[in-house]
Parts: C-alpha cells; sequence; structure tokens
C-alpha cells in the first residue's frame, strides 16, 4: 500500500492534533481556571473543581483575586512538598478526585522551568489537579524489513495500569520522576517494558521532544515528551519484564496512521507517533493538507507558558510583573 493512497485517512490528523491540545485550544488563558503559584512563580492552572477542595486548606493555600499561592512560609523544598503530600493524602482517602485512586508513591518535580532548582515534589498522580508541566520520555523501536519497508513498534498496556488501561500505545514510554536522568529513563523503562538489552540501547538516538496541552476528566496535561528513534534488529522481539504491558505488535509506517486514528489508541502517546511519521516522511506537505497546523500543534510552547512572576500585594490581589 503506498503512503499516498492513506491520503483519505490522514484527513483525520489535524482533528487528533486538535484532541491532544484540547485545553490549549480552548482558550485556556481565559479560562475558569487560576494560576497556581509557588515561590512568587506561577507553577501550573487549577481548575475551579479542584479550587473548590482547595478551600478547605487555608493553612496550606492562599486565595486572591488573581491566583491561588502555596503559602509562602513554606520557603524550602521540603516544606513545601510535606506540606501538599498532606492535603493529596487528606483528598485520596476521601475520594475526592479519580486521578488520585491511581496513587503512585513517584513523584514528579515542580519547577518554574526544566533546568531550575524544583520548588517541591508531588506524586505523579496529582499533578494534573495542578495543571504542573509534566515530562517523560519515549523511545521509537522501529525496523527496516526487507518485505514490509520500514515497520514500528507497539505495546498494548496492561488492563490493571492505572491510566489508559488496555490502550495501544508507542514501545516504551515512562515519566520523569525524581532523581531519574532523561536517559536513564529511556533505559530503565526500555529494559523493564520491553527488554530491550544494553547492546540495542547504545543505538537509541535523540529525536527532540514534541509537547501538547490536553485536558482530560482527571485533569490537565502539559506535557513534554523526550523523543528517541531506535532501529532494532528484524528478529528482536520485544517482552515485558515488568506486568505493565500485554502485548506487542510491529506494523509497516504506512498503516500506523490508522493505528493512532482508531479509539483504543491512547491519545496522549499520538504525538510521538506523529512526530515519528512526519521526520521519516510518511506525512509529507503533500499528502496532509493540514501539515503545518499539525507540526505546530506537537510544538506548543510549555517552557514559557507559566514563565510570569507574580506579586502578591498586601491586599491580597496578585498581579502579574511582566
Amino acid at each position: 500500500m503506498s503512503v499516498v493512497s492513506e491520503h483519505t485517512k490522514m484527513s483525520g490528523l489535524f482533528k487528533l492534533a486538535q484532541k491532544f491540545n484540547c485545553f490549549y485550544l480552548s482558550g485556556f488563558q481565559s479560562s475558569e481556571c487560576k494560576p497556581f503559584v509557588v515561590g512568587g512563580f506561577q507553577v501550573g492552572l487549577i481548575r475551579p473543581d479542584v479550587v473548590k477542595q482547595l478551600i478547605n486548606f487555608p493553612e496550606i493555600f492562599h486565595f486572591s483575586q488573581g491566583c491561588i499561592e502555596l503559602n509562602p512560609a513554606f520557603r524550602d523544598y521540603e516544606k513545601r512538598s510535606l506540606k501538599i503530600d498532606e492535603v493529596l493524602r487528606h483528598l485520596r482517602d476521601k475520594n475526592v478526585f479519580v486521578t488520585l485512586q491511581g496513587w503512585r508513591d513517584e513523584c514528579y518535580e515542580v519547577k518554574t522551568e526544566f533546568d531550575t532548582p524544583s520548588l517541591l515534589k508531588m506524586d505523579r498522580s496529582a499533578t494534573c489537579l495542578f495543571g504542573i508541566r509534566n515530562y517523560g520520555v519515549t523511545i521509537n523501536g522501529f525496523v527496516r524489513d526487507p518485505q514490509r519497508g520500514q515497520c514500528l513498534w507497539f505495546q498494548k498496556r496492561s488492563a490493571t495500569k492505572q491510566t489508559w488501561p488496555g490502550k495501544w500505545d508507542s514501545m516504551v514510554s515512562g515519566g520523569l520522576s525524581v532523581g531519574h536522568g532523561i536517559l536513564e529513563t529511556a533505559y530503565k523503562e526500555a529494559m523493564e517494558e520491553a527488554s530491550v538489552p544494553p547492546e540495542h540501547l547504545k543505538k537509541v538516538t535523540s529525536a527532540g521532544c514534541v509537547s501538547f496541552y490536553f485536558e482530560s476528566e482527571r485533569g490537565l496535561f502539559p506535557n513534554t515528551e523526550f523523543v528517541f528513534d531506535l532501529e532494532l534488529p528484524i528478529d528482536f522481539r520485544p517482552e515485558c519484564a515488568d506486568g505493565e504491558v500485554e502485548s506487542f505488535e510491529v506494523l509497516p509506517v504506512t498503516q500506523c496512521l490508522k493505528k493512532i486514528l482508531a479509539p483504543d489508541f491512547k491519545t496522549t502517546s499520538a504525538p510521538v507517533v506523529l512526530d515519528f511519521l512526519v521526520r521519516h516522511g510518511v506525512i509529507t506537505p503533500e499528502n496532509e493538507p493540514d501539515y503545518l497546523k499539525i507540526i505546530e500543534l506537537l510544538h506548543i510552547p510549555l517552557q514559557t507558558i507559566y514563565g510570569n512572576r507574580f506579586k502578591i500585594k498586601e491586599n491580597g490581589v496578585a498581579e502579574n510583573s511582566i
């Protein structure tokens, strides 16, 4: 099957890109969400349903007309992390938010920028309640099949996963948790999820990033994925080592469009596959009329989206200092 013959199916790719950027495109700046401020810097956004719960913790959160501020009396990483954790565990025990049912005992850092010191840490299941920017890694495992051409590996997530159970996904992916680096996470996830041996991992190559701003019933997801490509031997067969993957499948790249457009594919993994298909010439300006729009929606400017510093005035009203 030629790539061009897939054109009729590719007409849905722009809609898919809009779907994984649904919050960004909904006009997030004019939404009813409140900026979440820590140490004078905005690090997230909080939806009205979450605000209603946080009001019950006035000793932890300060409320003003313009923002919700973590109590400035909490001046260091450990104190801030502890106080946030206390609130989250209380809300979890009360079964207030569905996302907290997937409590991980694994934390993400909360930062003003990716390469700046962390202000606090937060259980990864809870970051979407505060619109915290998340970072992860994804490895595109591909092969060059003499008969079928270039092919891409996919995994089917276990039915017991806390999020997106039973959905199809990229071959390897994982969040960047506290204490782990980018390459370290990529290698760890590759060995745990797909049993990729160290000699193959030496061929992992960095392929940039994708970023998007998604919203679901769980919360807000401003996500950045560090993307890697890994060419694998034609006879390699991934095997799950940690129980989080049900099965694997390898498909010619010309069939991957249908794969990611299907309802059983993880929405927030589609950007990485789209990016791979663009970089490898499957999706082009000649066969995709919304090519430029799709490219833009793969690179939402999340690194500057919360780049403003807030000054909290004596009357309790927050103003943007920029």
